[in-house]
């Protein structure tokens, strides 16, 4: 059995007190991948220290430089994409090349992040008084404590660590425990990039561990990307501490489908919204509001083709369609199949775990279809998280944009239409952070901001150029060169 380790002031060690955790492949339950430190308060406590320690010259280093490092770890990344795909699926699920793209996008924000050291741009602006200058920069918070989600174990980690490292500060990372082979490469990877010791740290565990970084003093500010009622917690913890806090949260987009729609890429784009991934993903597409016109001509094609998915290991090439995470997230699913039938949806596919052959060692439920979904029913309102897709009635784009509106999350959302006026109206109204026009739900780019509004967020963007206005401070400095007393805020009219 393999025995994997944190990673603390740049070097590998076991938990404090010895304790370990199995890390079970979810498409074979009988494939235990190794086992994982299971860290504690004593160990938080070592990490933080090594991180604190580390920011004095860490933050010091020039931003250019800690730029070279990050693009060096690009490289890696790129070097040992193959190896790393098949790790990570093996112990999450999703097939090969969807972890390859996964790993593409901690290439892509690599350099993205190295670029942007030469690019932390402060402003300047005139003084109100003569012989006096205003400006302005940005400098490192500290110690940042970032926990990620299972589903996306490279990308979602580097959108949060790669730039809170470019700006400066030092990290403490947490990956999550269904996924911490992931946590365990970035590390190595960085660690070869040159990042030197204490200025990133991996700490492997579950259950409070996050929570005691998160309360931990010495930790200026948390990063998280994970389920709603968790990171609502989170953000009550830095509220009562003053810690600065990003959270990305949970979804359940929509995705409408008006009558002059391309049908084709219409039905692509959901299904690739909402069953890729394992509909395991923030931005999946959870609905689907179709215009009355086209109601019922675009669920026969979309079962049609809905019933050609292939279930499998991820880890075979002819998979579309992995497994869900664990065995919670399997109920997960059986619940809400079993919620949806009581309050009146029509189920026309799956809705049932699969069994045949090799699924049945694994976490698999069948790529499931309700509709006559109505905006009442828990279906339409509440993120499931994994291969079911609600399907609902709209009577024109004002009601279609309502129905979407409806809904306690706002992160991604996305319309079909040959209409640009219709297209615009959508793009104006729709309440969320990302709308896409003709193309599914998912799919964001490294270098633009990423986040969400209602119960997906707290205002903050990843990704792109805004990043960096979570991972750093502002400071003001005037100068004054005038020689005399000049009092600003005083009535000198």
């Amino acid at each position: 059995m393999s025995e994997f380790k944190n990673y603390i002031n740049g070097k590998w060690v076991p938990a404090k007190f010895g304790k370990t955790f199995k890390n079970i492949n979810p498409a074979n339950i009988e494939d235990i991948i190794g086992d994982f430190a299971f860290s504690e308060q004593e160990d938080v406590n070592e990490a933080v220290a090594a991180a604190k320690a580390a920011f004095k010259t860490w933050r010091l280093v020039p931003a250019p430089k800690r730029g070279d490092m990050l693009r060096k770890a690009g490289d890696i990344f790129n070097r040992r994409k193959e190896e790393l795909a098949r790790i990570m699926t093996r112990e999450m699920g999703k097939p090969v090349f969807e972890t390859k793209g996964d790993i593409q996008e901690a290439i892509d924000t690599a350099y993205y992040a190295a670029t942007e050291t030469r690019r932390l741009f402060g402003h300047t602006a005139p003084s109100e008084m003569s012989n006096k200058m205003n400006l302005s920069f940005r400098y490192p918070v500290g110690v940042c404590g970032i926990i990620t989600a299972f589903n996306f174990p490279i990308a979602v980690p580097s959108w949060k660590i790669l730039p809170a490292l470019a700006a400066g500060n030092t990290v403490v990372y947490k990956p999550s425990k269904d996924a911490p082979h992931s946590g365990v490469i970035f590390a190595e990877i960085l660690e070869e990039a040159g990042i030197p010791p204490g200025v990133f740290n991996l700490l492997l565990g579950k259950g409070s561990m996050g929570n005691m970084i998160v309360e931990h003093p010495d930790v200026n500010l948390i990063a998280f990307t994970g389920s709603t009622d968790i990171g609502f917690k989170l953000g009550e913890i830095c509220g009562r501490t003053n810690k600065k806090c990003s959270l990305e949260m949970g979804g359940k987009n929509a995705q409408i489908v008006m009558p002059d729609a391309n049908f084709d890429l219409a039905i692509d784009g959901v299904l690739w919204g909402a069953f890729g991934t394992t509909g395991q993903r923030c931005t999946a597409t959870s609905r689907l509001i179709i215009h009355k016109d086209c109601y019922d001509e675009f669920i026969g094609l979309l079962k049609e083709k809905a019933e050609t998915l292939r279930l499998g290991s991820g880890l075979e090439e002819s998979t579309q369609v992995g497994p869900v995470v664990h065995e919670q997230q399997l109920q997960t699913c059986i619940n809400y199949t079993k919620i949806g039938k009581e309050e009146g949806a029509k189920l026309i596919l799956g809705g049932e775990r699969a069994t045949d052959g090799n699924l049945a060692k694994g976490y698999f439920f069948k790529p499931t279809i309700f509709i006559d979904v109505t905006k009442d029913m828990r279906l339409f309102k509440e993120e499931i998280f994994g291969p079911i897709l609600s399907v609902t009635k709209a009577d024109s784009l004002e009601h279609a944009i309502e129905l979407q509106n409806t809904c306690d999350f706002g992160l991604s959302s996305s319309i079909y239409t040959k209409n640009v006026n219709d297209a615009f109206k959508a793009v104006r109204d729709i309440e969320a952070g990302i709308t896409y026009v003709n193309s599914p739900t998912i799919g964001a780019e490294a270098h633009m901001p990423f986040g969400g509004v209602k119960g997906t967020g707290n205002g903050h963007r990843e990704g792109g150029w805004t990043v960096f206005d979570i991972f750093t401070e502002w400071k003001t400095v005037y100068i004054d060169f005038s020689d005399t007393l000049q009092r600003a805020q005083i009535d000198n009219y």
